[in-house]
């Protein structure tokens, strides 16, 4: 990368991206206490070597990693065809687990599978502006999605399917696609809502919406979880209870609070101006993000970058959300801040393209 490239990155990306992932080391020194801090001395560690992996995908030329994308993402597809094979963690076939090292294909294929459909619609955008709204077209993409898609539900694992359809909507928003399309999309989900629950959802996933809509209902089972997060947040107040004093962390009562529930961990000992200084850093990376999309040197780095901006909408929306009740359990972590190397790397693999992107710009938004 050129002194010119260099000068042209966002950097502000990075630093509320580092800053994000501090506040969760500091979140899981208190969440792993009772563990001899296990998880957190994981955690740095995968920070260590996502940094690493992010400058490496920096400095490679991003239309070069476009290029490469249809051998990476066959590569995927393979993994994501093995891992139906592995022994079940926690009801889903997703993990590999290698030499004590857990990968997860559906996590890291993420980037990927979003540089290949930015290479399909561009070259698919090459016979013109519009070719984008043709039937025909418009499927070829469709399917290219579908298979990674259709992989991860077989897993079963919903959650990370759902960042793969948010993350297209958007690459395909941002490439111009018919709005007699969305619409379709609308009228499409409104209709199927009460036929996939009633026939085709699985019934642990019907049970979820269930007790979304009424935790209550089973306090001691399913609606646990939820109740005990929203007594955690509401715990905290203004201030929070202070690091490693949290009722419900400490006490075993937040599951798993290293994870799926972070944020509660965060609400309960941080209090509510930490836990409200989150979502203000993330409403800010968002719009830096969709910036740098804006402002991207060609349609390459403009597709790219809106489909990663999809992933990272729906994994903050969707974790706090859920983790306050307004939203279904999914299990999709939170971005920089939930334990987990999978995620972490991959969400660092992420910021590295974006980072790549804004420094081919061709003006700095510094100097504008």
């Amino acid at each position: 990368m050129r002194k010119k490239e260099l000068k042209n990155v966002d950097w502000v990306v990075l630093v509320i991206v580092v800053i994000l992932s501090i506040i969760g080391l500091v979140a899981l020194f208190s969440a792993t206490q009772n563990t001899q801090f296990d998880e957190f001395k994981k955690q740095i560690g995968w920070l260590g070597i996502s940094l690493v992996i992010m400058l490496i995908f920096m400095l490679i030329d991003y239309e070069t990693l476009i290029r490469l994308s249809p051998i990476f993402y066959g590569g995927f597809i393979l993994l994501l065809i093995a891992v139906l094979f592995t022994e079940p963690v926690n009801g889903a076939s997703s993990w590999f687990n290698i030499g004590g090292f857990s990968f997860q294909p559906g996590e890291f294929a993420k980037p990927f599978v979003i540089l290949f459909l930015a290479m399909i619609i561009i070259k698919i955008q090459t016979g013109g502006k519009y070719e984008i709204n043709k039937p025909l077209k418009l499927l070829i993409i469709m399917v290219a999605l579908a298979v990674p898609v259709l992989l991860i539900i077989k897993q079963p694992d919903y959650g990370t399917a759902l960042a793969y359809i948010v993350a297209t909507a958007l690459m395909l928003l941002s490439a111009g696609i018919d709005k007699r399309y969305i619409i379709g999309v609308i009228v499409l989900i409104s209709v199927s809502i009460p036929i996939l629950y009633n026939f085709v959802l699985p019934e642990h996933a019907k049970e979820r919406i269930d007790i979304f809509l009424h935790p209550e209902s089973d306090p001691r089972g399913a609606g646990y979880n939820i109740i005990q997060s929203k007594l955690a947040i509401g715990a905290g107040g203004l201030t929070g209870m202070g690091l490693l004093k949290g009722n419900q962390t400490q006490l075993g009562f937040l599951y798993p609070k290293t994870t799926d529930f972070i944020y509660a961990v965060i609400g309960e000992e941080m209090g509510f101006i930490v836990a409200g200084t989150i979502i203000i850093l993330y409403v800010v990376l968002i719009t830096r993000i969709f910036y740098i999309a804006k402002t991207a040197k060609d349609s390459n780095g403009m597709l790219v970058v809106s489909g990663i901006a999809g992933v990272f909408i729906f994994h903050i929306v969707e974790n706090i959300g859920m983790v306050m009740g307004l939203l279904p359990i999914t299990g999709v972590p939170l971005p920089f801040i939930s334990y987990g190397g999978s995620s972490m790397i991959t969400n660092y693999i992420m910021i590295g393209i974006i980072l790549n992107i804004s420094g081919k710009r061709q003006k700095s938004i510094f100097l504008k």
